[in-house]
């Protein structure tokens, strides 16, 4: 009969060991109560739902990437989350109501059939935020200045920002009259830079304009002036798509003059998210990393399935890379104190007097001495002397 090796995991599916189990603990703690500092409110959504929730919206992408079982009391398909962002969205389209804007955060595990491109893992610890009810450009250099101000708060170093703007790609398509399948693949060889084939898809429109229009997203990437290059190669596009240029280009001045120290990169052809987002689309990104560390964008109307059409945009990333990439956490360590173990008088109520003074204190099983306090971060020892406990140095 084979041996099974039960201490084995799934691929991309890891435990979380203490050392690096604090630090995500202390980040978890401050970046929400970053998150809270501006106004989000915490929400915690279920690890599994009716899978035709799940996928509702924005969670349309997701079914390839999130596990389906069978529900033993109901017969219906459930899933567990691969994302949590549409789940906030049902929270507040149906669930809560609000009518005016509303902001909303959450932390939280996720589980992904297939590991992102370039990584190995499966299992993710999601953590982002929603602003619901505002269709301006306001809410976008929030969302953005938040995610941001994630990645300053746990010191992750060289970021630079990549933003694009979806809108203007539909724009000109629907301007253009394109059809489904051309569409598709105008889609897919805009991601590759395909500047031949965007061409060769484009010959046949009627206007020549919009077709040099679509072919210009090739070369309109770069810094800031790629604004001004978009502003007179899209001379003449429709309404929306001028609105969008309008859109990015208050972004960029504002987050220039928040964030001088991050570099802004524009992309008018990047279309990440393209089938659910409707506006601007950014993403955060480090050297020797090949993909973003946080991501995001505008998704309006998400709440349309679930009863309530409301404009909103977020950004997330995984708070387990932060922690790994970053310095967040490494100050967290705490040294204990030793106590030993005995029935003297006083003693349990002197250790809860140091536990809520905020102390970490270590009693001794009975098998152990202060010898072996080291051996568990102590650095001081909880003695009797003269009547009464006192906390002094080890081996002091």
């Amino acid at each position: 009969m084979p041996t099974v090796d039960r201490w084995l995991l799934p691929d991309g599916i890891d435990e979380v060991l203490p050392a690096e189990a604090a630090r995500i603990e202390a980040a978890r703690r401050q970046l929400l109560d970053l998150f809270s500092s501006w106004g989000y409110d915490l929400v915690i959504t279920p690890h599994i739902e009716y899978l035709e929730s799940l996928l509702t919206g924005a969670g349309h992408d997701l079914e390839l990437q999130t596990f389906k079982m069978t529900d033993q009391l109901s017969g219906r398909m459930l899933g567990l989350r691969a994302d949590i962002t549409p789940q906030v969205a049902r929270i507040d389209a149906h669930t809560l109501g609000a009518e005016g804007p509303s902001r909303l955060c959450y932390c939280g595990s996720v589980l992904h059939t297939r590991p992102r491109p370039l990584s190995t893992a499966r299992s993710l610890i999601q953590l982002g935020a929603e602003l619901y009810g505002d269709a301006s450009s306001t809410s976008d250099i929030e969302i953005i200045s938040l995610m941001l101000e994630t990645l300053t708060s746990c010191e992750v170093e060289g970021v630079h920002l990549d933003i694009g703007h979806v809108g203007i790609y539909r724009g000109l398509v629907q301007a253009a009259g394109v059809d489904e399948v051309t569409e598709r693949a105008l889609f897919d060889a805009l991601q590759r830079k395909a500047g031949d084939e965007v061409a060769e898809l484009t010959a046949g429109l009627e206007q020549s304009s919009l077709a040099a229009m679509l072919c210009s997203l090739v070369e309109l990437s770069g810094g800031v002036e790629v604004l001004d290059r978009a502003h007179a190669l899209l001379d003449g596009a429709p309404e929306s798509v001028m609105a969008a240029l309008d859109d990015l280009a208050e972004i960029a001045q504002i987050l220039a003059r928040r964030y001088p120290q991050i570099p802004l990169y524009f992309d008018l052809g990047e279309l990440r998210g393209y089938h659910y987002h409707t506006g601007v689309v950014f993403a955060a990104f480090v050297p020797g990393v090949g993909q973003s560390v946080a991501q995001g964008g505008r998704y309006d109307d998400i709440g349309s399935d679930f009863g309530r059409a409301r404009p909103a945009t977020g950004f997330s990333t995984d708070l387990r890379f932060l922690v790994q990439r970053g310095r967040v956490g490494l100050s967290q360590a705490r040294a204990a104190i030793w106590a030993p173990h005995s029935s003297e008088a006083g003693l349990h109520e002197e250790i809860a007097r140091l536990r809520r003074q905020g102390e970490r204190v270590i009693m001794a099983l009975p098998a152990q001495s202060s010898a072996e306090a080291t051996d568990f971060g102590c650095d001081r020892v909880l003695s009797f002397h003269a009547g009464s406990w006192s906390v002094t140095a080890l081996n002091s």
